[in-house]
């Protein structure tokens, strides 16, 4: 890892990530250190709203990402449209979302109405708007509260004062629901959306942004990077070149056109062995029979996911002996 600048600095988001400031205090940038402070929350913090049951029916999860290409109040204008994205979030436990673009901040809120409307609990938790144009976007996570479970005292946004990156990753804290505490799987997810202009540059610093969110002083060595990289799987520069470093996707588009493969799912072989080995591309303009016009409605990318199990370490029982997090 170079000597990059690369700190961590927490966002005022909303959603949750202020209380980050309630309950840490931050150390040192230049050396990354976070600090809780005495009497401060613990993970988890449920979701907002009433108590939503577990329910697991298998022993894994399906984390997503999916870029929905400037999404904003045109997209909500069209009833189909959110149909079909509505069913494909309902596809997965957690899913995180690239460029929503919308000064509104009705976007979100109004979609989950209309994925839980088929009577599900899913919730959401949303960075702010950020990027060096006029054109700002905005990343979330959504997730089902029935499976999932977020902690919304550690949502942060990634930042570098050299300005290495066009829209800085944001950060959040998620655990399986299902099994007891000691036993769930917890894991970190590093939302992801490079600038297609300055690929190169920002995969350089990606393996700093990796190795800055594993050290923040939450001893959570499963971080996965998901998101819109810009980049196959054979050019992810210096993140792809870390030992261990493995991705869900290789040699398969990622784009409605099957032309080129952006988006991804990356972590860390040795640490996530809660990888159950399955992953794949949703093509959305086959399994809903859609023309190439009607698809590109919906977006130019298509979701990408991959199967984790539910239990820590990927073995019921794995952590019985270990301190809990």
């Amino acid at each position: 890892m170079r000597n990059s600048s690369i700190l961590l600095l927490v966002a005022m988001i909303a959603g949750g990530g202020w209380l980050f400031l309630q309950n840490f205090d931050i150390e040192g940038l230049e050396n990354i250190a976070v600090k809780k402070k005495a009497g401060g929350a613990t993970f988890p913090v449920s979701a907002a709203g009433p108590e939503v049951p577990a329910f697991q029916p298998d022993d894994v999860i399906k984390i997503a990402t999916f870029n929905i290409q400037v999404f904003g109040q045109s997209k909500l204008s069209k009833p189909k449209v959110m149909a079909i994205l509505a069913r494909l979030v309902r596809e997965f436990d957690v899913i995180a979302v690239q460029e929503i673009r919308s000064q509104d901040q009705d976007v979100m809120p109004r979609f989950i109405e209309i994925i839980n409307a088929a009577g599900r609990s899913y919730d959401f938790v949303i960075g702010p708007r950020i990027g060096d144009t006029s054109s700002k976007e905005q990343y979330a996570y959504i997730f089902d509260r029935q499976t999932i479970e977020v902690d919304r005292t550690f949502l942060y946004t990634v930042n570098d004062p050299d300005n290495l990156l066009h829209r800085e990753p944001l950060v959040g804290w998620f655990r399986a629901r299902g099994p007891s505490v000691d036993e769930a799987f917890t894991f970190t997810l590093v939302n992801v959306h490079t600038d297609p202009d300055i690929v190169a540059t920002e995969m350089s610093v990606m393996d700093d942004v990796y190795r800055v969110v594993r050290d923040d002083g939450r001893d959570e060595d499963d971080v996965i990077i998901l998101g819109d990289f810009n980049a196959d799987s054979e050019h992810l520069g210096e993140l792809g070149q870390i030992s261990g470093i493995t991705w869900a996707i290789s040699g398969l588009p990622t784009n409605v056109r099957r032309t080129e493969q952006y988006d991804n799912i990356i972590f860390h072989r040795d640490a996530t062995k809660e990888f159950v080995g399955r992953s794949g591309v949703v093509d959305f303009m086959r399994d809903y029979n859609l023309s190439t016009e009607e698809a590109l409605e919906v977006s130019d990318h298509l979701p990408v996911w991959a199967e984790f199990s539910i239990y820590e370490g990927g073995t019921p029982g794995y952590v019985a002996s270990r301190p809990s997090r």
